[in-house]
This record gives structure tokens, sequence and C-alpha cells, in this order.
């Protein structure tokens, strides 16, 4: 078992070469949710994810020996750039192997710190399964995820750091994949301070330990927009780990990420990837649970694909009414279009898109429909743009999404 001596210790490891992230109170959340709500910014390491800190701890344990051979990981992403970066400061050859369908942004990380990359797999697991077998047939040291007490004992100095910079915290949310960050947390922070609450947070398409905590079949999904935390199979060492130190884990959908991602970026001013925000996602969706109490969330990751942000982004403003899609009847006749325009111009709705449609609708022969995507100030604004362009004499209505 890792105890707080082996997490001290990996804090002695990574001072220096891992940054202390700060962990800041978020009045806007705060007021929002009903907690007193800190952030804890991992997706300021270097390699924008709290995986440097296990990556370095189990790297620095190797002999001189497996060194020089190298080493083989097998991730998402963030593992791999944790360890690929860190295996190169340390001058070791580092292999890394990851699903063929993870985000550009995270294999070209990867290869920028030098490590030689292998796509394999359609997941996590499949990717974790070639990544043994080549270490076997190459004679390489595999640095597990997750299930390793140097792994866990270097992800636990999160935890450490938490309570060194805000000690009053009484629940702590994090997010879990394999549960290595959980495992750490939840052994530090328990030891420093008993009484402290311990909260997962699993996407909804892949309970893999809220299952093997609380019994029942697991169904997966395809895909996730968290792949940091889109594992099947969840750590040994993990998962007794968390029978004993967390008190739920809670279950998160796609809307409710793709939510909380947008708010980071739209209140805090940082970037977040799925998994990194599935602990703001948990608490946004279980606020009468933490009203009022001091609730510390870790923002475990920010290597988001840009495109993929994009379109989180707008979505985003499509659920906060920020940017809506109308259909407007109008006649068929020179000008009709013209006075539409005119009159979301009036509104200061702002058109992004139009399109013009007379063959594929219901409506009368001599009439036409036009679908236009607008940017507005939100619900109230759409309200307001819709009795507007009625009392001109058009049929108007907001399309659903």
């Amino acid at each position: 078992m890792v105890t707080l001596s082996d997490i001290r210790a990996a804090a002695d490891v990574i001072r220096g070469s891992v940054m202390e992230t700060p962990c800041l109170l978020s009045r806007t959340l705060s007021e929002m949710t009903g907690a007193e709500v800190y952030i804890k910014f991992e997706n300021l390491q270097f390699t924008a994810s709290f995986k440097d800190r296990g990556a370095l701890v189990k790297l620095s344990s190797l002999s001189p020996q497996q060194s020089a051979k190298g080493v083989v990981a097998a991730s998402a992403g963030n593992h791999a750039q944790g360890v690929a970066y860190h295996a190169r400061r340390l001058g070791m050859p580092a292999h890394i192997v990851m699903p063929r369908f993870t985000p550009n942004v995270k294999v070209d990380r990867t290869q920028a710190f030098g490590a030689e990359v292998l796509l394999e797999g359609e997941s996590f697991d499949d990717a974790k399964e070639f990544a043994v077998r080549l270490a076997e047939q190459r004679g390489l040291e595999f640095i597990p995820a997750y299930d390793d007490e140097k792994i866990i004992a270097g992800q636990g100095t999160v935890g450490l750091e938490m309570l060194a910079a805000q000690p009053a915290l009484e629940a702590l949310v994090v997010p879990i994949g394999g549960g290595g960050l959980i495992s750490g947390i939840g052994i530090a922070a328990k030891a420093l301070k008993p009484g402290i609450e311990i909260v997962g947070v699993e996407v909804a398409r892949f309970p893999a330990m809220y299952h093997v905590i609380e019994g029942g079949e697991p169904v997966f999904g395809a895909s996730t927009i968290a792949d940091g935390i889109a594992v099947k199979e969840p750590g040994k060492l993990t998962r007794e780990i968390i029978r004993k130190l967390v008190s739920d884990i809670v279950l998160v959908e796609e809307g409710d990420i793709e939510q909380a991602i947008v708010m980071l970026l739209d209140i805090e001013k940082t970037v977040a990837e799925g998994a990194g925000a599935a602990a703001l996602a948990a608490l946004l969706e279980n606020r009468r649970r933490f009203a009022g109490k001091k609730i510390g969330i870790v923002l475990s990751g920010g290597n988001i694909d840009p495109l993929m942000l994009a379109s989180i982004i707008e979505r985003g403003m499509v659920r906060s009414g920020r940017l809506a899609r109308l259909t407007v009847e109008l006649r068929d006749l020179p000008g009709a279009l013209a006075r539409a325009t005119a009159c979301l111009g009036r509104l200061n709705a702002n058109i992004e898109e139009v399109h013009h449609q007379r063959a594929f609708t219901q409506v009368s022969v001599q009439s036409v429909e036009v679908m236009f995507v607008v940017q507005t100030r939100g619900p109230e604004h759409i309200a307001k743009i819709i009795a507007a362009l009625k009392a001109e004499g058009f049929g108007a209505r907001l399309e659903n999404i």
C-alpha cells in the first residue's frame, strides 16, 4: 500500500522538475453552485496534465540498466507525453503505444518529445495489450499509466499541494480513468485530513470503476469526449484503494462535460480537455449535494484538439441561446428577404448563415422558408427577435437542437 511517506518522497523527486500548480478560488463558479469552489489547475503543467508527476517518479526509480534499454508506455495521450518528456530529460529511449484514433494534438506533442509513437488498437486497453507484448519482445521497461505504486505516489502529490494551499477544503472531486490520480490524492488527503470527502467522477459511457465498486455489468460506449478517462479495465491496486477511501463515484454525460469545458474557457479563461472538465461537470450536476461546502476540483488536463474545441464552443453557444437557428416563412416576392434581414438587423441579431428553401418545404407554393443562423444575447433576445418578425407579418419559429 502506498503511504503518505511515499507521496512525500515523490514530492521530493519531482520538486523543481514538475510545476506546483495553483489551487485557486473561483468566485463565479462558487456563486453559480452555492459551494466554495477551488480549482487545481493541472492543465498548466508543461505537458498540460497531472501525468508529469507519476511518470517522473516511476522513471526516476529505474536502474541504470533499465534506463539504458528504454521504456514503453500505453496511453490515450497524457501519460504518453509525461513519459516521453521526462524520458528525454533523463536520457532514456521511449516508445509510446496510442490508440489509432488519439487526437492529433496528443500524437504530435508526444513525437515532439522524441518518443517513437505506434498507433495500435481501437481503445486504450488494446494499446496496452500491444505495449506489454512490445516490452517483452524488446526487453523494455513497461511504465503503467495508473496501476503502480510509484505512479500512484507521484499523482498523490496533487493532494498534498491542494491541502497545503487550501487546508480548509471539505471535499475533493477527482476524475477517474484507471484510478491512479484519485488513489494518490485519496491517500494523501485522508492521511492529512481524515474527515475530508473524496468523490470520483467517470463519464457515463465508460463507467468501469463505478461498476467495480457498485457491482453490475458495465455497458461501454464506442467513444467519448473524455478520452483521457475512457478505460474499460481499471487498475487492481487502484480499485482497492478506491473501495477504502472514495465515498462515491458520480457519472456525467457528454453534454455535461461539453458545458463544463465552455464554462472553464468563458469564466476561468483556461482550456480543459474532456477528462479535465469532468470534475466541474459533476459539481454542476450535483449542486445541492455540495452546496455550502469548500470543494476542491481537479482540472486534470488541457490537451484538446483545436477543431474539437471549436465545435464544443459553437455547441455551447447554441445551448446558452447565444447562437440560434430560426425558420422564417415569407412571401416569394422581391424584397421580402431584404425586409426579414432588415428586421434582424434592427434587433442586433448578427446573421451567420442563410438557407433559402423553395422545394423541400410544406409551405404554400407562393411562399418560401428561410433558415437564419444568428448570434444573439440569449433566450430573451431570441424571444424579442421572433416577436419582431411576427409583427412584420412573417411566420417565425426557433428550431430545436
